[in-house]
């Protein structure tokens, strides 16, 4: 798949606040709910619950000849998600005008990437998470080569997936964990030696959806 193919089929998403790509199997799951961890789970829904909001980036990087996903993996002290592989992001604060904002923002203090070299495509799907996060994915293809630079304090590390493994659909697996005594049902993408999972995983699954994965 080509950059401007990616662009293309984002500009071709409806609106954001859409609940899926048309191809997702979710809807039977969930009617009418926001893409989350209980998609998998339903009784983690709670309609009641007051979300913080939140915005990640999630980084193509255009070389050439291929296309990449640009991951990090969050330092193991941190309060929320600590030690999982995630994009970069994170709370919308005052000065963020909208997610896309903060998404940029978040991405320049977590790995030092210059907003200068992101070019926006659009949003996928809002994402529940099961700790109390309203998070809206930005999509934005990054113009390499990368010269980042990362916190240390919440970055473990960076690397990059090629975009190519998530649309085999082959590669999405489902897992489950017993979490504080109850089963826990969760998208994975093993890949090598990393295991991303959870929320990240949810989100590359709708990208994919997005980008008809095979």
């Amino acid at each position: 798949m080509t950059a401007e193919a990616v662009a293309e089929r984002l500009a071709a998403q409806p609106a954001p606040g859409r609940r899926h790509s048309p191809s997702s199997p979710f809807e039977a799951a969930a009617p009418g709910l926001p893409r989350g961890d209980h998609d998998l789970n339903p009784d983690f829904f709670d309609p009641q619950r007051s979300l913080t909001r939140a915005a990640v980036l999630v980084p193509i990087v255009a070389y050439d000849d291929d296309l990449t996903v640009l991951l990090t993996r969050r330092s193991d002290h941190l309060h929320d998600h600590a030690g999982q592989i995630s994009f970069p992001g994170g709370r919308l604060d005052p000065v963020d005008a909208d997610a896309e904002a903060a998404a940029l923002r978040e991405a320049g203090e977590e790995v030092g990437l210059d907003p200068g070299v992101v070019r926006l495509l659009g949003r996928i799907d809002t994402y529940v998470t099961r700790t109390g996060f309203e998070v809206t994915p930005v999509v934005g293809l990054v113009a390499p080569p990368l010269d980042l630079t990362l916190d240390a304090f919440e970055v473990a590390e960076a690397f990059e997936v090629p975009l190519a493994f998530f649309l085999e659909a082959g590669n999405r697996q489902r897992h489950s964990r017993v979490y504080q005594g109850r089963e826990r049902h969760f998208f994975a993408y093993p890949y090598g030696e990393r295991f991303i999972w959870g929320a990240t995983a949810g989100m590359l699954s709708n990208l994919a959806e997005v980008l008809g994965a095979r």
